[in-house]
């Protein structure tokens, strides 16, 4: 493998320096590095990160391939700065068993763009009945440590309870879509103003914030660990920081379209606004930004859900629910974090790269860029601006809530073990 110096970046936003890579792994950090033998790429100040980790991430493959694949999935990551995904496991069939969860991270071996983690289902089918082959993934070649019938709810407190006890014993984690099924039925969108005055069936807070009371104490009984997807509640951010405050070992995450949207936009009745959980008020992304920068929430994780177009160009109600997010989350967090001043770029590396690596026991990723280390990187264009246009996604499908919109920051380069993935915002 050749030498790569990244030479004038700014390493987490700090000041310029080189970074030499060498046979996978970052040689060298430091100013004037010599750079006999080695590919140059001309940083000028653009700021240098550790590869970004998602915990979040659906790659639709088995089954919906229509939708999104391992490939292309990962090539978004890629393009988006990412270096790890986990994959979650509403497939078809769903990733209940360890032959399924082989598969997707095979596929994830044979890509070459990002490492693949699949994360393995709570319950057969994601059915909320029996508890899957927990202990059987572990033990595969996937090495499962995170388990979620994401896209459902585990409602059931006693099989949300035996799943705790389960992972407990090899120290895996639990990761919880807070939805209560029967105080959800017909939503269509966020209970409040705005669903009143459009006639769409409300989705009240409540039935997040009810889950995620029930399942930390759940965690805490048991002594095991739980993580809170997706938490778009001013509320929920109170009962996670008050868990946190007892010690707890409660992990929670935010998705960029929470950290920015509201359900304002749903007056439009644009489908692409449709997601689980929904947009909320604008009280609501101002409490989840607050809580991601003073550490309640631990991570931003991107919830990318892609969806073929008939699946989202049709009426509202009919719609199916998601967003892609991979191609875009740092410029949302760059606009809504770092621009605001609520967090630096070190801020951002560690909710975008090291805290996910952690949560989810992502080997070899979220590491300090310095000598010895594994060089999964990422280089940002942090003074560009412009519009976002799908149609150059690398993701299959296209369903963006930011189509047109103006977002800072752009991801230049991507190396994974220190192969770039990503040259001059091109794939390689």
């Amino acid at each position: 493998m050749s030498k790569t110096l990244i030479r004038g970046a700014k390493v987490l936003g700090g000041e310029p320096q080189d970074v030499l890579i060498d046979g996978g792994v970052v040689e060298a950090v430091g100013r004037d590095l010599p750079a006999e033998g080695a590919e140059i790429v001309e940083a000028g100040g653009k700021v240098l990160l550790p590869g970004l980790v998602d915990l979040h991430t659906h790659l639709r493959e088995p089954g919906r391939e229509d939708s999104e694949t391992v490939l292309t999935g990962t090539r978004a990551a890629a393009s988006g700065g990412y270096t790890n995904v986990f994959a979650m496991a509403n497939t078809f069939p769903v990733a209940d068993t360890a032959g399924v969860v082989e598969q997707v991270w095979r596929l994830g071996q044979e890509s070459g763009y990002c490492d693949v983690q699949p994360i393995g289902a709570v319950t057969v089918g994601l059915e909320g009945a029996k508890l899957a082959e927990l202990g059987a993934m572990h033990e595969s070649a996937a090495g499962v440590t995170v388990f979620s019938d994401d896209g459902k709810c585990v409602h059931d407190a006693v099989i949300m309870r035996r799943a705790l006890e389960y992972v407990k014993a090899f120290g895996g984690v639990v990761a919880q879509h807070a939805q209560e099924p029967r105080l959800t039925e017909g939503a269509q969108m966020n209970e409040g103003v705005v669903s009143a005055e459009l006639g769409l069936g409300g989705w009240p807070a409540v039935a997040e914030e009810s889950i995620i009371a029930r399942d930390v104490l759940l965690a805490e009984h048991v002594g095991s660990r739980v993580h809170i997807c997706h938490l778009s509640t001013a509320g929920s951010v109170e009962i996670v920081r008050w868990a946190k405050s007892r010690g707890i070992d409660v992990t929670a995450e935010v998705t960029p379209h929470h950290l920015l949207l509201t359900d304002e936009l749903v007056r439009s009745y644009n489908p692409v606004y449709k997601v689980n959980p929904p947009l909320r008020t604008e009280r609501d992304v101002m409490a989840l930004r607050e809580a991601l920068a003073d550490g309640t929430i631990d991570i931003v994780a991107t919830d990318h859900a892609p969806h073929p177009h008939e699946d989202k160009d049709c009426e509202w109600a009919a719609a199916a629910m998601g967003m892609v997010g991979l191609e875009t989350a740092l410029s949302v967090v760059q606009a809504t974090m770092v621009d605001t001043g609520l967090l630096d770029w070190a801020g951002v590396a560690d909710r975008m790269s090291s805290k996910p690596a952690k949560i989810g026991q992502a080997t070899g990723h979220g590491r300090p860029v310095s000598a010895g280390e594994p060089a999964n990187l990422t280089l940002v264009d942090t003074e560009y601006r412009g519009p976002v246009d799908p149609a150059g996604f690398a993701s299959r499908s296209r369903n963006t809530p930011y189509e047109g919109r103006e977002l800072p920051g752009r991801v230049t380069h991507t190396w994974l073990r220190g192969k770039a993935t990503l040259v001059d915002g091109k794939l390689t």
